[in-house]
């Protein structure tokens, strides 16, 4: 009995050190190659309907983006398990979606376009003065603040080392977009590509 109890912990050793051994293994490769993080941005975004009726508090929305991703590593792969779109006026939620185009799979030196990205819908919001201010002031000059928030599930490798699906440390890549209104006609503004922040993608690998 104590000789088949001394295999087990011999067993359960040996395991635990090939763990250690492999994370010890992946971390060192991990900073030797110093992958950069991958580059967000929205090439294009519209409103073709942003109405806020006081008497309810409702949002009717429409907002259509076209999102940007480029892996600028030589080595590393990036595994897309899910995409959450968020988008905020004035700090306040009005829009999520989950994109169906993913789970993907992006190789090194690699862009991935995401075209036709729609939020569209209704949703209470509890806008303040502040935000109410904001709204009618934006509606006049034909431009609206929106900030759009990238939530990830993802997990990136090097040849046969994987990290398994983890979310970003940190918050949400964030987006903050200033988008033409489409749907009056005495607007011709025209919408700028923007860069994404917040990218933390690889400095907190998970094994």
């Amino acid at each position: 009995m104590t000789g088949r109890r001394a295999c087990i912990d011999c067993s359960f050793f040996l395991f635990c050190n090939t763990i250690l051994c492999f994370t010890l293994v992946f971390f060192v490769v991990w900073s030797i190659f110093l992958p950069e993080e991958p580059k967000f941005s929205i090439t294009n975004a519209s409103i073709t309907q942003f109405d806020f009726a006081k008497t309810n508090k409702t949002l009717h929305y429409n907002l259509e983006l076209n999102i940007t991703i480029r892996n600028q590593n030589n080595k590393v792969d990036i595994y897309y398990n899910d995409i959450q779109v968020i988008a905020n006026y004035g700090k306040k939620r009005f829009a999520m979606r989950t994109l169906d185009s993913t789970p993907f799979h992006q190789g090194h030196k690699n862009t991935t376009i995401l075209n036709h990205v729609v939020l569209e819908g209704q949703q209470l919001v509890q806008f303040g003065d502040t935000e109410l201010s904001q709204l009618k002031a934006e509606t006049d000059t034909g431009f609206y603040s929106i900030d759009v928030l990238l939530a990830l599930r993802v997990k990136v490798g090097y040849d046969i080392f994987k990290t398994r699906y983890y979310q970003q440390s940190g918050s949400k890549i964030n987006c903050k977009l200033k988008v033409p209104s489409n749907f009056n006609e005495k607007f011709s503004g025209r919408f700028k590509t923007t860069k994404c922040g917040n990218v933390y993608i690889m400095s907190d690998p998970v094994v």
